[in-house]
């Protein structure tokens, strides 16, 4: 069963982590802090061989999080987000163990907003398994077809210009509906989560749309897999700590867990014991 985590909570039980994750956090924040950063000087740094490093940074560079250049690495795009196909197959599993995680703590006769993104496209397939009469109000038209086999559901998808990419809507219009709702949820995801807690998206459109679901609900969940903690992207969404919890798939940095332990946020990390 997943468990909430405080910080104080988590250092008493989890002493044995793994090696790479922290690894992983602290090649971004050299590369972010540099600009650049050759392999050599990380595996220096970080008292590890340029061969480990380069698996590192091959790793990072497939989550969309850094660009490798001939002879070290940068941050990756904070223009331009990965294509819809390639985020949809990627993680697949660490998304269905977060949307399990998340269906957990929504009641049935609950309303929703529900967001664009492959996470949450995971967290609507979670909610049809067992959740009864729901209302769910969305932007994504994923999400719309897939909860709308539920016959006991209610599911209103937004006005608003659909992004042939991704299937997302957004503009003036989706925000002018969604204004008209006050729901028990928003479940939303984010492109990037810097090490401050800043959140991050590509599109200032989407975030328009996010940033009035956040204003008309009364539970703000925000769903997230690890490799968003740290990557780069352009338009401000707002603060990790404007959510009541946050779901993810592993442990975040010691100063995002010490935020959200001091703002009272709630965190939880899914369970990955039938894998």
């Amino acid at each position: 069963m997943a468990q909430s985590f405080s910080l104080s909570y988590f250092f008493r039980t989890q002493t044995d982590m793994p090696h790479r994750i922290p690894r992983h956090q602290k090649i971004i924040q050299l590369v972010r802090e540099n600009g650049f950063m050759p392999i050599d000087e990380l595996a220096r740094d970080l008292d590890v061989t340029p061969q480990t490093i380069r698996r590192d940074i091959n790793t990072l560079c497939e989550q969309n999080i850094l660009r490798r250049y001939h002879g070290g690495a940068a941050l990756g795009s904070s223009v331009e987000n990965e294509d819809y196909f390639s985020r949809k197959n990627k993680l697949q599993s660490e998304k269905a163990h977060i949307a399990d995680l998340i269906a957990e703590h929504i009641p049935d006769n609950a309303s929703l907003f529900m967001s664009i993104g492959t996470t949450i496209e995971a967290v609507a397939l979670a909610l049809i398994k067992n959740h009864k009469n729901l209302c769910i109000i969305t932007n994504n038209i994923h999400v719309a077809s897939i909860v709308s086999s539920r016959q006991d559901y209610t599911v209103m998808i937004t006005s608003g210009v659909v992004r042939p990419v991704d299937g997302g809507i957004t503009g003036v219009a989706t925000i002018d509906f969604i204004n008209q709702f006050k729901v028990d949820y928003a479940v939303l995801g984010a492109s990037s989560i810097e090490p401050d807690g800043s959140l991050l998206d590509f599109d200032y459109k989407e975030v328009s749309v996010m940033q009035a679901m956040m204003a008309n609900a009364r539970h703000r969940y925000l769903a997230v897999d690890h490799s968003k903690f740290g990557r780069n992207a352009l338009v401000r969404m707002g603060d990790i700590t404007e959510f009541h919890a946050l779901f993810t798939d592993e442990q975040p940095g010691d100063g995002i867990c010490k935020k959200l332990d001091d703002a009272g946020v709630r965190w939880y990390l899914a369970d990955k014991e039938d894998e």
